[in-house]
């Protein structure tokens, strides 16, 4: 392994560079005028893992974007591990508050700064430079080694279970990696087993016919944009918590185990408030920041658009008004038996003034992992490794969609090794990853591979 290591520390720059034209590619899966593009990355994906020894490198079309796989069976009789990463990333509006070109990525403050740079190019890449340091020193991994990057992570992954489902011999494995969560804190080694999952939901309320001048109608017609705030005001109780009739039906409750294992990590709320600019911090009453972020579903609006919104005034009651609200949900949540019951509380709550129309528009299961596996611990004693402290075990509140698919269509224990930070700023202008730990993750990818070839 010294010779691995060794590789990885001399190389960093040239990894640096490399993952520098990676995020230069803006690969942003939710805009058709991108497409072009995520093919381009796609493609420079595919020819990074045959650079790394991939023996074999395939492009799956899908109905969407393509999904990248490659593979190295070399150690008959050893496991097999599937690493998992997405090579599409988040739009990048507001462009005015990027301090750089989101797509032109820099080098500074110990940070690589531009779109992807975190989420997700600079995590998964970490696991291609450390599966070539193997070739490229002791001539192989000690384990057998698939790839498979999807390009529609952030649009919900919408066809990448149907290609495991059609696909499970070719993904067969022991293990699957993946690096898409974050450190419980910097320079904190963390294995994350439990993800929330997602449910988005788009809700459009609609009055008269056309736009109407405020002042001949004002006050006769219902406007859209009052009607939807009415309703979204009433999705939570005075408490925080979700109206939404059978909304909690099904939450499992914390064990003491695991609360009490969250308030070993001693979450400082003062500090939280502070790293993200506000004066205090709010939620569902009862339950610790920790729980609240980790283990308790949640609902909010992501976006409201209707009316007037360019500078200076016009005095209109617009046609419409829309909004977009997701919510997190944990294990045991179904999203589409969820879907229905909030679609039918919206229509319960609009006006006969106004006329609603409710969309579903993606979601996914909330996944834990058993504790207890193998892979798990090779995972906990790889990261251990690489920072040189204890591992800490979390669960994130953030969401990987496929982690069910993986699960439940490979039977194969899922390995989340985050490396980022929660203050990346990923999904927001100026995202970053710390050099720290695109460093430390490629050691940590290379001690996984050998702690996995003991199993």
């Amino acid at each position: 392994m010294e010779n691995v290591i060794s590789y990885l520390k001399d190389n960093l720059e040239s990894s640096l560079n490399e993952l520098k034209d990676y995020i230069s590619i803006p690969s942003i899966s939710t805009l058709e005028s991108y497409n072009n593009e995520m093919t381009r990355c796609a493609e420079f994906a595919a020819a990074k893992l045959k650079d790394a020894g991939m023996t074999r490198v395939e492009i799956f079309p899908t109905s969407g974007h393509p999904v990248v796989y490659g593979e190295w069976l070399g150690k008959p009789g050893k496991p097999t591990v599937l690493i998992y990463g997405h090579y599409d990333v988040q739009p990048v509006d507001p462009l005015e508050l990027w301090k750089n070109p989101p797509f032109e990525p820099v080098i500074d403050s110990e940070r690589i700064w531009g779109r992807g740079s975190d989420d997700n190019k600079g995590q998964h890449f970490v696991h291609i430079k450390s599966v070539e340091a193997f070739f490229k020193t002791v001539g192989e991994p000690p384990v057998n080694v698939k790839f498979i990057l999807e390009g529609e992570e952030e649009i919900g992954s919408t066809n990448l279970p149907a290609f495991i489902k059609d696909y499970q011999e070719l993904l067969k494995c022991d293990a699957v990696l993946i690096s898409d969560t974050s450190l419980y804190a910097k320079g904190i080694p963390t294995i994350t087993y439990g993800l929330r999952g997602l449910l988005y939901m788009e809700v459009e309320v609609t009055a008269a016919n056309r736009d109407l001048h405020s002042g001949s109608f004002g006050g006769a017609v219902a406007n859209p944009i009052n009607e939807l705030a009415k309703i979204i005001s009433k999705l939570h109780d005075k408490n925080g918590k979700v109206t939404i009739p059978n909304f909690y039906k099904n939450v499992v409750a914390l064990s003491k185990l695991e609360r009490d294992n969250f308030k070993r990590l001693k979450l400082s709320d003062k500090e939280y408030a502070k790293e993200v600019g506000v004066k205090e911090l709010q939620g569902e009453k009862g339950f610790t920041t920790l729980e609240r972020l980790w283990a308790r579903p949640t609902l909010d609006c992501n976006g409201i658009v209707g009316g007037f919104i360019e500078e200076g005034a016009k005095t209109v009651l617009p046609s419409k008004a829309l909004a977009k609200i997701s919510m997190r949900l944990v294990p045991n949540q179904d999203p589409e038996k969820l879907a229905k019951e909030f679609t039918k509380y919206i229509k319960a709550l609009t006006p006969k003034s106004v006329k609603v129309d409710v969309r579903t528009l993606h979601y996914g299961n909330a996944a834990m992992v058993p504790l207890g596996s193998k892979a798990l611990t090779a995972g906990a004693n790889a990261v251990a490794k690489a920072y040189g402290k204890k591992t800490v075990f979390t669960r994130e509140g953030g969401s990987i969609p496929i982690v069910v698919d993986f699960t439940k269509l490979l039977k194969a224990p899922v390995v989340l090794m985050g490396l980022g930070l929660d203050s990346d700023d990923i999904h927001s202008p100026n995202e970053h990853f710390l050099l720290e730990n695109f460093e430390k993750g490629q050691y940590a990818s290379a001690y996984f591979l050998d702690e996995l070839s003991k199993i």
